[in-house]
């Protein structure tokens, strides 16, 4: 007898929802905790002064050229890993994944001993000229550094589930892998893509320790608003919070930009065959 089951069924024990319960609170709780400390009168003039608006514009500038840099760098390496086998690709995979686990400050170091005046690279760059640490170039190199896993495990993730069917087929009909990527590949992988440079956006924008040990504090060159709010912190607590908040209210809204591209994606990852019947 073929039973239909009920869209969005799904078979929870009632338990899971007291674990669940004290992880949302874990994280709604802190949030409502920093909501009752603004002070709202003033709110518009602590987030309206030219320190915070010179962080604030730094930090969306500088988070939309490292999001332009992760899907440059990202999509080549996400294909690569996603569609090819090579010798050493699990440890690329690796390390490219490498910063999810690493502390900020570490990576910092990372790029301070690479790229600093110094450093590995860097003392080169110096003798043509080219002063990468402590510049806004470094706050960029930092963010990206940081943000790149998100958006490779996501494209990777997108084109591993929708499978090799469709570019196969592209293929045997004559398409070049040039084309195939480019009319096939990339399209339906979209939003994978689109998901992954959104969290990437949302994660260069909240980039701390990194910055600040590859790049600095220097007032509209690499201050962005994390580090103008670890600053106020020590000086004036309510401009702190206050600044905390707004950066909590863009947070909110790059997240949940990122969300109609990821159902959509669960929609066209569906597998064929799978329907809303279960045998009984």
């Amino acid at each position: 007898m073929i039973r239909r089951r009920p869209r969005g069924a799904a078979a929870v024990p009632g338990w899971v929802w007291i674990p669940a319960a004290l992880g949302a609170l874990l994280v709604v709780l802190p949030v409502l905790g920093m909501l009752a400390r603004v002070d709202w009168g003033g709110f518009l003039g602590l987030i309206g002064s030219p320190s915070a608006l010179s962080a604030l514009g730094l930090s969306l500038r500088t988070a939309s050229a490292s999001t332009a840099l992760c899907v440059l760098l990202g999509v080549p390496l996400a294909l690569l890993l996603a569609r090819t086998a090579f010798p050493g690709r699990r440890a690329l995979r690796s390390l490219v994944l490498l910063p999810l686990v690493l502390p900020p400050v570490v990576g910092g170091l990372a790029l301070l001993y690479t790229f600093g005046r110094s450093g590995l690279i860097g003392r080169h760059l110096e003798l043509a000229g080219i002063s990468i640490a402590f510049s806004t170039a470094a706050v960029v190199l930092a963010q990206t550094f940081v943000s790149l896993p998100f958006l490779v495990v996501s494209l990777e993730g997108a084109l591993r589930t929708m499978g090799e069917r469709y570019e196969r087929v592209a293929a045997t009909l004559g398409a070049g892998p040039a084309t195939v990527l480019r009319r096939v590949g990339l399209p339906l992988a979209l939003p994978g893509l689109a998901s992954g440079a959104v969290l990437a956006f949302a994660r260069s924008l909240g980039e701390f320790g990194a910055t600040l040990t590859f790049a600095g504090s220097l007032e509209g060159v690499t201050r962005t608003l994390p580090l103008e709010i670890y600053l106020q912190r020590e000086t004036d607590p309510d401009a702190a919070i206050a600044l905390s908040l707004l950066l909590v209210l863009i947070a909110l809204l790059v997240v949940g930009f990122s969300a109609p591209g990821r159902r959509f994606a669960r929609r066209g990852a569906r597998p064929a065959g799978d329907d809303d019947g279960a045998a009984a």
